[in-house]
């Protein structure tokens, strides 16, 4: 029997039992649209982490103070007063540097406007930060070095951050807030960043003087954000960065920073490693639909080859061999599966998008995963028709023909 002759027979067989094709190669079409949809949201929760990684700033290296410690307890990094403006400053002389922003942030800070309030981080600065953290303004403007200096109480306001307390971008400068019961004046809103953790479009920013005078009890910097001229300057100044700390920290060559260091490429490697095992978890979800899928077909084809018995045997006796049998019973299983893997590539293309909405991601389906999805329905289909075939095959005539 010709590969074109058994994958006929199959058709006509699957078409005479529709009903019951349609429910074995259900599972199979559940568990391909799963990988399909799956695969292209967790795509798309990658693009998106990358991409607000990378709007962060131009060129990023952050250094953050180290982490406290309290007898035998470690605290949280960046809660060491290990850092200060004068470091920041010193900074600024180094090759390669394009621009020093030291921060201050003061977490669940208690805004108030009119009747509307949130709870959010106020983040002491200077006019650098929107160099070093690549921030806009879409109304009024940002920090001053008039306002740094004189520590002036204005506020640049995130749009998350302006909309939770139903500020209008287009009357918001001049407009006042009180930040933990201290009057501050807007004087602008920055453009959109987009979500995530640490939402870099819920905060306020403030001049740093006026943090260290009014918001918070240290004045030391919790971190200081350093901008390069270019990604190629990056490992050079990360050097002389913590080249210059330590010796202004007077650390011994033996002692371990009191500070750490992060430059834009560990955050996007981080994030896109966070992003894969996230994708890979929702893939694996995925797979367990298609192995039921898989265990169905089998189910199935054990069935219709109890129900087929005499078939086999009338096919034996007039010169059918074990492989044009096994062929047979194989080719079922595995056009079921394609067939399902069809239906299911389509179903979760089209299932991608409001999946991916309904979890705020732009999901679009790529061709890798449909072509894996319909690769593991072929594979599927296979494992699950090979012990049928056998079983089919490996029947005595005569004992099949006498079966009732």
């Amino acid at each position: 029997m010709s590969i074109g002759e058994a994958i006929r027979l199959a058709l006509r067989r699957l078409r005479a039992n529709k009903v019951r094709s349609g429910l074995t190669g259900l599972g199979v079409i559940i568990g391909v649209a799963a990988v399909v949809s799956l695969m292209a949201v967790g795509q798309g929760a990658q693009r998106s982490l990358t991409s607000r990684i990378a709007s962060l700033g131009t060129n990023l290296l952050s250094v953050q103070a180290g982490a406290a410690r309290n007898g035998f307890f470690r605290g949280a990094a960046g809660s060491a007063t290990t850092l200060t403006v004068d470091d920041a400053n010193a900074l600024r002389s180094l090759k390669g540097v394009a621009g020093v922003a030291p921060e201050l942030p003061v977490g669940n800070a208690f805004v108030v406007f009119g009747r509307a309030n949130t709870t959010t981080q106020v983040t002491g600065t200077t006019p650098e930060e929107a160099l070093v953290r690549g921030f806009s303004v879409q109304v009024g403007s940002f920090i001053s070095a008039h306002e740094q200096a004189h520590g002036l109480r204005v506020a640049v306001l995130g749009p998350t951050t302006a909309a939770d307390l139903n500020i209008d971008p287009t009357s918001a400068v001049g407009s006042t807030i009180e930040v933990d019961g201290i009057p501050f004046q807007v004087i602008g809103i920055t453009q959109p960043k987009g979500g995530g953790f640490n939402n870099p479009d819920d905060q306020i920013f403030v001049p740093l003087s006026a943090v260290q005078a009014r918001l918070s009890s240290t004045t030391n910097l919790r971190a200081i954000g350093v901008s390069t001229g270019s990604s190629k300057q990056i490992p050079v100044v990360q050097q002389e960065v913590e080249n210059l700390l330590r010796t202004r920290h007077a650390l011994a060559s033996t002692a371990s920073d009191d500070f750490s260091l992060l430059n834009q490429a560990q955050l996007l490697q981080v994030a896109s490693d966070n992003a894969a095992t996230l994708r890979n978890f929702l893939v694996g979800i995925a797979a367990i639909a298609l192995l039921v899928g898989g265990i169905g077909i089998a189910n199935i084809m054990l069935v219709s080859v109890r129900e087929r018995t005499r078939e086999i045997g009338i096919r034996k006796a007039i010169g059918a061999r074990y492989r044009d049998i096994s062929r047979q019973f194989l080719v079922e299983a595995v056009t079921v599966s394609l067939a399902g893997g069809v239906v299911g590539s389509v179903v979760g293309a089209l299932a991608a998008g409001p999946v991916g909405r309904a979890v705020k991601v732009t999901a679009t389906p790529s061709w890798s995963a449909v072509l894996l999805a319909f690769g593991s329905a072929a594979v599927v289909g296979i494992v699950a028709g090979w012990w049928p075939a056998r079983q089919a095959a490996a029947l005595d005539p005569i004992i099949a023909l006498r079966y009732e």
